[in-house]
């Protein structure tokens, strides 16, 4: 196993951009090699998670158990000595909070095609016998098709004594909790949830709480009286709908059941919400099982058998996303796997490099696609103690990955170091309702399922990097320390030799003339000799371009990126992205945020009276690539959606947008 604990997962998945970071893992955009579909992969660091490994293992098990048209699929778990790998659905929309801030508010008709889709997750979810616990517009991403998918089980819930059984834990956000929870009454979690959705319907429909203060115990007082005001804009049927879901006395509140066919869920649909899984684990697709039979060159009959222990392994992954390729309307079939034994090679050195911070190339200016999701813990580490090169080397990776054993000799010549901050998260308590969770599912399910052995945490935010200086205190920036020098070929014993390894700048990045000029010399070692040497005239280029910002490609400095329209691209009239990105800048400074400036990118925070981090954010000027209109890209990473949400309302009308 390698040092960095890639080695396995490489073995299956491509990994691309870094879309998610937290203080205890980070999410990577990956690709399947057999399928080439889109994955998601959360990868944690396993000595980080210390005694939140309880949270992580309820979740993995719940998901194991939980397979729903509106719930993230999980297709693979991995654990390594170091790393624990957990790969999900892929979801490029982005937050439905990010969503109602583009919109202000939902009208009732939109908001109603996402109710009616939470509804059916969360019936589904009791329905297995689950209380999610958390829910949030936070903790519902929209796929490629505009459907949602709940995330973060983490502080789910299943009683051994089924969801009568009731709870004590007080856990969640405080403007979700239900009065009972936050009077530290026990509580049934499935009540608990309908008031959560009462809250998120509320949010949708107006763009602002119900129950808000910037004091968190002002908040619980408006909970447990359960008064909350009621826009002009509301219709009469949606009003009575929040005030069932919203009702203090949990008895008095509407139920799951009767929300799949309440008359405001019902207008203009003439069917119930139906909660039932459209892919249930237990019934097996007959095309996804040949493609897999014969590729494998096993009977149908015992890959069916393999597939129905449910190992969540690479078998589990390809079945999964073939079903997913045919969902689609895509043709059911395998590829040969494209990494070349140097390329996974290389891969893996450069993900452990990662880990080390010794960088051995230049970035490129790829698009980063919009994020996961959002990774949130209460003591996250901050963002702007990562080194500012994390991206440098997967970002060139698309590019590099099939002829990366030259640069493998660079990196054995010549490297970069970076020093890292690193948090370790403070210790939590395990969750004691669920005990025993492992051998309750096994006994519900059809076919046995392994025990977890796999912890899991939830994520994902977007990241570009083109550092600048930056000098606030309350932030950590990378620099660069040392550089090892190139080592000289010792004893030389031809001219040509020499020649190639003093080479001028002005004849760097040319190894093919050097290949060319040593044509005549009929010797297959010298032509190896004059590659390597051209090979580490490359890198030698590469690095002094690093150190030097003058000689940098100027595409990466001075142009916004282009990005596709989006809900979290807001579009200005401002033409100019300088001026807009100067405009930015100034109303940053009137609001007293701090930030660090990468390029077009800003990373930005807010710091309490106490100088304590309250709010991380990221905006970006960048032009949609279809229309050539400048636009600016926002990207919450840490701290209230709804503080985040009136922040960027400010920011956004300042800009004279």
């Amino acid at each position: 196993m390698a040092a960095g604990g890639y080695e396995e997962i490489l073995k299956y998945y491509e990994l691309r951009e870094t879309i998610g970071t937290g203080g205890f893992a980070k999410v990577k955009l990956a690709e399947h090699l057999l399928t080439g579909e889109k994955v998601a992969i959360k990868i944690m660091d396993k000595l980080a998670l210390g005694d939140d490994l309880p949270r992580v293992k309820i979740e993995i098990e719940a998901m194991k158990n939980l397979c729903h048209q509106h719930i993230c699929q999980l297709y693979h778990v991995i654990e390594t000595a170091k790393k624990i790998f957990m790969v999900l659905e892929y979801c490029p929309g982005g937050e439905l909070l990010d969503y109602v801030i583009s919109k202000d508010r939902l009208s009732e008709e939109e908001a109603r095609v996402f109710f009616r889709q939470i509804v059916s997750a969360v019936a589904y979810v009791h329905s297995r016998g689950y209380a999610h616990r958390d829910l949030k517009p936070e903790n519902l991403l929209i796929d490629e098709e505009h459907n949602l998918k709940l995330i973060d089980f983490g502080l789910c819930a299943k009683p051994k004594g089924g969801l009568d059984y009731h709870l004590s834990t007080c856990c969640g956000s405080p403007a979700y909790a239900a009065p009972e929870l936050i009077q530290g009454k026990a509580y049934l979690g499935s009540e608990a949830d309908i008031w959560s959705m009462g809250v998120l319907l509320y949010a949708l429909l107006c763009g602002f709480l119900p129950f808000d203060d910037d004091n968190v115990m002002t908040i619980y007082r408006k909970i447990t009286r359960g008064k909350y005001s009621i826009p002009k804009w509301l219709s009469p049927c949606s009003t009575r709908l929040l005030n069932q879901m919203l009702q203090v006395d949990p008895k008095k509140r509407i139920t799951v059941k009767h929300l799949l066919s309440h008359p405001w869920l019902m207008q203009g649909y003439s069917d119930a919400v139906q909660w039932q899984s459209k892919y249930p684990l237990g019934h097996l697709d007959e095309d996804c099982i040949t493609e897999l039979s014969v590729f494998h060159k096993k009977s149908r009959e015992s890959i069916s058998e393999l597939i129905s222990e449910w190992k969540y392994d690479q078998l589990s992954a390809t079945y999964l996303l073939l079903q997913s390729k045919k969902a689609r309307g895509e043709r059911v079939c395998l590829e040969v796997a494209s990494l070349t034994g140097h390329a996974h090679t290389a891969q893996s050195a450069d993900l452990e490099s990662e880990e080390t911070t010794t960088y051995e190339d230049l970035p490129d200016c790829s698009e980063v696609p919009h994020a996961f999701g959002l990774m949130e813990f209460s003591d996250a580490a901050s963002v702007f103690e990562e080194s500012p090169l994390e991206e440098f080397i997967l970002n060139n990776r698309r590019t590099k990955q099939h002829s990366r054993h030259d640069a493998q000799l660079n990196a054995t010549e010549f490297t970069l170091s970076t020093p890292v901050t690193r948090k370790v998260a403070p210790k939590k308590h395990e969750n004691k309702e669920n005990v025993d969770t492992a051998s309750a599912l096994r006994n519900e399910m059809p076919f046995a399922l392994p025990a977890p052995k796999i912890p899991f945490a939830k994520s994902h935010v977007e990241t570009q990097v083109q550092t600048t200086a930056f000098q606030a205190p309350a932030f950590e920036e990378s620099q660069f320390t040392a550089v090892t020098p190139i080592k000289k070929p010792t004893n030389p014993t031809h001219t040509d030799e020499l020649t190639a390894a003093k080479v001028l700048p002005e004849r760097r990045c040319h190894s093919v003339e050097l290949d060319l000029n040593l044509a005549h010399v009929d010797s297959s070692q010298k032509k190896r000799k004059a590659k390597i040497f051209g090979s580490l005239e490359k890198g030698l280029d590469k690095v002094i371009t690093m150190l030097t910002p003058s000689k940098r490609k100027r595409h990466a400095r001075d142009r916004p990126r282009k990005l596709k329209a989006h809900c979290n691209v807001t579009t200005t009239q401002l033409l100019n992205p300088d001026e807009l990105l100067n405009e930015i800048i100034s109303v940053l400074s009137k609001k007293h945020v701090e930030y660090v400036q990468k390029g077009y990118t800003l990373k930005c925070q807010m710091l309490s009276d106490f100088g304590k981090v309250t709010m991380e954010f990221e905006l970006e000027v960048c032009q949609l690539s279809k229309t050539e209109v400048v636009g600016i890209r926002r990207q919450r990473l840490r701290g209230d959606a709804w503080v985040y949400k009136r922040l960027m309302e400010d920011i956004l009308s300042s800009c004279q947008l």
